[in-house]
């Protein structure tokens, strides 16, 4: 029983590392307490279902506010059934849990819900509340070190000094090398929304009229801007059938990206739209949000939550769209695109700058939004962009390469904020080798692991 209570505070004290607590360096201590608790206890599947459950239900609690605590329970649950592959460390030596902990959390997750949705491939989010370093902009690299960090102090809880262990950690030092030549005066509109909840465009336009007069407001004083950057759904009407907000949105001079709803035929389409009273250019979200832009397994989601019948399945896009204003080539990334590596790799190598649009109304005043923004500073350092985040109601910031919080917003509160962004046209090192980030990354674990059970036997 102790060795289980063990492992629950492991998962509680993971969960720590995450917002809203984010002490990042939790993490390694929660890591290396639950390969004690697992050392200690014969019984390792009840030790990694207690630590993974804990973990799952408090990192995700926010998930539970406005669908009640059915869906989230069956999601943390759904997500702790992945880790049970830790039981076999029990077997192999803890030395081999850095290898199977970054296995599970990509390879396994990806396999197992595309069998079981079909369409949807889920990426667990990154194991770290980011630190200030670079890591050669790798997040598969983070989360690897973290782990190892985490099998250190436990080889010395058992009295072992392995610092082969720790040699990947040199991988910090190791500068990244960006040039920016150029710059962009951005303005970011937070126009905040009439109220919280699922509901938080019920009356047509209002949200729109939201962000107009935040933006009139900013731009008495912001003169020098090349463009303005809006949230997902700041116009909560189609803006090409309602002529009034067409006709609004022409009386602005400076280029804006916006997030709009459209209707197409029958579709109904999340987009990203640069907009001049010239031309409109049009991105459409391509990852769309299982069970909030679908639903998957409907038949069966619908007897567990009556929301479900609220939800119109979007049709997602096909293709990356670069939006260019001047020196400027802008990504746009909608929301829970954030989570697809492919989407994040193709638009940093088309782009000198990120912008993602985010809309955290449906979430509250929860630990969702500052969660999404540590995830975006991840895909900042990962792919050595500058990063615009705007969200309808915060936190919106701006994001250097670095990984650092520059400006940042207040949550619920209608805001602005003015950057002058550098241009990155650098190619990061994830960037230029792909997918053998991740094969990198295993390899060495795969090293340290049979050279620390040499060294061990």
């Amino acid at each position: 029983m102790v060795n289980l209570l063990l492992s629950a505070l492991s998962g509680l004290l993971l969960s720590a590392a995450f917002e809203p607590i984010a002490m990042w360096w939790l993490a390694p201590i929660a890591i290396a307490l639950e390969m004690y608790a697992l050392s200690r206890n014969e019984r390792t599947f009840l030790s990694v279902l207690a630590f993974a459950l804990t973990f799952n239900l408090v990192l995700l609690h926010w998930t539970s506010i406005y669908v009640g605590s059915l869906p989230w329970i069956i999601l943390a649950t759904g997500l702790t059934l992945f880790y049970l592959p830790l039981v076999a460390v029990k077997r192999l030596g803890m030395s081999f849990f850095p290898v199977i902990f970054i296995v599970l959390k990509r390879s396994v997750t990806i396999f197992l819900f595309k069998v079981l949705v079909g369409r949807e491939s889920l990426t667990l989010k990154p194991m770290l509340h980011t630190p200030k370093s670079q890591l050669m902009g790798e997040r598969w690299r983070l989360s690897a070190i973290t782990v190892l960090i985490g099998l250190f102090i436990f080889h010395l809880s058992q009295k072992q000094l392995n610092f082969l262990i720790l040699l990947p950690i040199a991988l910090v030092f190791i500068p990244s090398n960006v040039a920016i030549s150029q710059t962009t005066n951005a303005l970011l509109i937070q126009g905040n929304v009439p109220k919280l909840g699922l509901d938080f465009n019920s009356r047509a336009t209002e949200v729109f009229n939201k962000h107009v007069i935040e933006t009139k407001v900013a731009l008495q004083s912001e003169k020098e801007v090349d463009f303005i950057l809006w949230p997902e759904n700041a116009v909560d009407v189609d803006p090409f059938r309602n002529p009034e907000v067409f006709e609004t949105l022409n009386t602005f001079t400076t280029p804006l990206i916006l997030g709009a709803i459209v209707n197409r035929d029958k579709e109904v389409l999340n987009t990203s739209i640069l907009w001049t009273k010239k031309k409109q250019n049009v991105y459409v979200k391509q990852h769309l949000t299982p069970f909030g832009e679908y639903i998957p397994l409907r038949a069966l989601a619908s007897k567990i939550s009556p929301l479900v019948d609220d939800v119109r399945d979007f049709s997602a896009g096909d293709e990356s769209i670069i939006f260019s204003i001047g020196a400027a080539k802008i990504a746009p990334i909608i929301c829970f695109e954030l989570l697809d590596d492919q989407i994040l790799h193709v638009a940093a190598k088309s782009s000198n700058l990120l912008a993602v649009q985010t809309n955290s109304a449906t979430f509250g005043d929860s630990a969702e939004s500052a969660q999404q923004l540590q995830i975006t500073r991840i895909r900042a350092i990962e792919h050595s962009r500058n990063v615009l985040s705007v969200s309808t109601t915060g936190y919106s910031a701006v994001i250097d390469y670095n990984g650092q919080v520059l400006q940042k917003s207040d949550m619920g509160t209608a805001e602005h904020l003015y950057a002058q962004v550098g241009l990155i046209s650098n190619t990061s090192p994830r960037d230029r080798i792909g997918d053998w980030a991740l094969v990198i990354t295993l390899f060495w674990l795969l090293i340290v692991a049979r050279r620390a059970y040499i060294y061990r036997r």
